[in-house]
């Protein structure tokens, strides 16, 4: 029996995600809306492609919750996207009212779900939906450290003009501007890059990888990054459908684990078919621990305005 993938969102990053796991056809896709019609037409239009693509997943659009039940992965983009010169925090309010409704109605109808929280601010949302569903922590995973880290490896990548395949790299912490991309464990077919490149341009590029949000908000001026965001989402449900257990940086509710405990930070993850299956503890120095802190009272401060 084929899968169900429920995303919640039709907008840039929810319907780009749509189509990308429907181009897959590991599962059948439910676009949620509260659009009338909008999730409608993108579910029709992306069954449209199936005979050109040659991928015959079903996609339903829905502006309720009913055709979602039984899902074995929910994934939540709703919510009111950043503007030029707006944070993360500034949509914790607003953004919070929503996380809460669509986790409700997520859980009522698929209690075994795994959920993906792809709203902002990420962390915050997170910890709310976690709070909200009373999963287990293997089942509440925030995107965010996928992304912030395929935006480190593109700026090095072009930066040294190699593939990038060749670069691999982490970003741990919140997802924002205390985010902490680890650049001492960053390599170049295993060359470390503090190797490769003078500090200043190491400094350089992880400054870019902490504004890669606002940057192409800036640019877009209207709207905020989605192919990136969907490809990362993609990625997490590949490792967590094929139970592939691989590792990759997420948001997940720390129990302990480098000495932060209930809060959810970016961290490396295995992801398999139970979601978040195991934290993997990488060594940090003192400056990067301190940092990877910081990043998490940053989150805390958040949770204080949300009363959680």
């Amino acid at each position: 029996m084929r899968k169900k993938i429920t995303v919640v969102g039709a907008g840039n990053v929810g319907a780009t995600l749509a189509q990308r796991l429907a181009e897959r056809g590991d599962a059948d896709v439910v676009l949620v809306d509260i659009v009338e019609g909008l999730p409608q037409g993108k579910a029709l239009d992306l069954l449209e492609a199936g005979p050109v693509l040659g991928y015959d997943s079903r996609v339903v659009g829905t502006n309720g919750y009913e055709e979602t039940g039984g899902s074995d992965i929910c994934v939540i983009t709703s919510g009111v996207p950043r503007k030029p010169g707006m944070t993360r925090d500034d949509l914790v309010l607003t953004n919070m009212k929503i996380v809460r409704g669509v986790t409700e109605e997520l859980v009522r109808r698929s209690p075994q779900a795994i959920l993906i929280v792809v709203s902002n601010p990420l962390d915050a949302m997170a910890q709310l939906a976690f709070s909200v569903s009373r999963f287990p922590r293997e089942r509440v995973i925030g995107m965010a450290g996928v992304l912030d880290t395929a935006r480190f490896r593109t700026f090095i990548a072009q930066e040294l003009q190699v593939a990038v395949g060749d670069v691999q790299a982490y970003v741990l912490g919140g997802h924002g501007d205390t985010m902490v991309p680890l650049a001492r464990m960053c390599t170049v077919a295993g060359i470390p890059i503090t190797k490769l490149l003078p500090p200043d341009r190491v400094d350089a590029i992880v400054e870019r990888t902490r504004d890669g949000g606002a940057e192409i908000v800036n640019l877009l001026k209207t709207g905020s990054a989605y192919y990136a965001p969907s490809a990362a989402v993609a990625q997490m449900i590949d490792a967590i459908l094929l139970d592939r257990k691989q590792i990759l940086p997420c948001a997940v509710h720390l129990q302990g684990e480098y000495g932060i405990n209930g809060l959810f930070v970016g961290v490396p993850v295995k992801l398999g078919a139970r979601g978040a299956e195991e934290v993997v503890q990488l060594e940090l120095t003192p400056d990067e621990q301190a940092a990877v802190r910081r990043s998490a009272e940053s989150v805390k401060e958040l949770l204080a305005v949300m009363a959680l």
